[in-house]
């Protein structure tokens, strides 16, 4: 059977054209298109098919690539979401990987590159093309050397142990035995620490160093 992707992009032509490639593929079809993530939402909520993958790009209006991963992330953690996007910039893969997205292709990949892309991220969970890794491997080196300069008090270290499960933060406060206000603290001066602005940020620095 078959594996069924939904392309995310407010570019029609360039939507169309993935479209006609990927169902040229033997393992992969395309079951819809959507505008942004907010079209996409509506999509799920109308109950649309839901996918194994997304092809996500990133610049889009009313709700971009940054967003709709996030939300994928936390509703539809199974979706495997791979950037499919013009930029390549250090910064855009680092905030969609550690958002949520599994994989990331530059639009103007050969298509059987993406086709191997695709299949990789089926079978293996993730697929990072050469330059890609290239700037993980150094944003993981840079967040341990942040690591190694912040100093984290055990009671934050074992605050972001919990940030890795889905317990709310008043269950974290009863396995710490503390108060939530006192947890809300731990967030808040992590956050301060390592320049961080969510719990899934927080969450991916405890996985990245060893917290989990």
């Amino acid at each position: 059977m078959k594996k069924t992707i939904v392309i995310v992009d407010d570019h029609v032509l360039i939507a169309k054209a993935l479209e006609g490639i990927i169902d040229n593929f033997k393992d992969f079809e395309v079951i819809y298109v959507c505008e942004n993530g907010k079209d996409m939402i509506q999509k799920f909520e109308n109950n649309s098919k839901i996918p194994d993958i997304i092809l996500l790009d990133i610049s889009m209006p009313i709700m971009d690539g940054f967003e709709t991963v996030l939300w994928l992330k936390e509703n539809h953690p199974d979706i495997k979401v791979m950037a499919l996007s013009m930029q390549g910039d250090d910064k855009s893969v680092i905030k969609m990987i550690k958002n949520g997205a599994k994989g990331y292709l530059l639009k103007n990949t050969h298509p059987k590159d993406l086709e191997t892309a695709l299949v990789k991220l089926n079978t293996e969970g993730f697929f990072y093309p050469e330059w890609a890794s290239r700037i993980i491997f150094s944003n993981l080196n840079s967040e341990k050397e942040a690591k190694d300069s912040v100093r984290i008090s055990d009671r934050e270290k074992e605050f972001l142990k919990y940030t890795v499960t889905e317990l709310s933060y008043k269950e974290i406060a009863d396995k710490m035995c503390c108060s939530p206000r006192t947890v809300e603290s731990y967030r808040d001066q992590l956050c301060e620490k390592l320049d961080l602005k969510t719990r899934v940020g927080l969450a991916v620095f405890a996985m990245k160093n060893g917290f989990d």
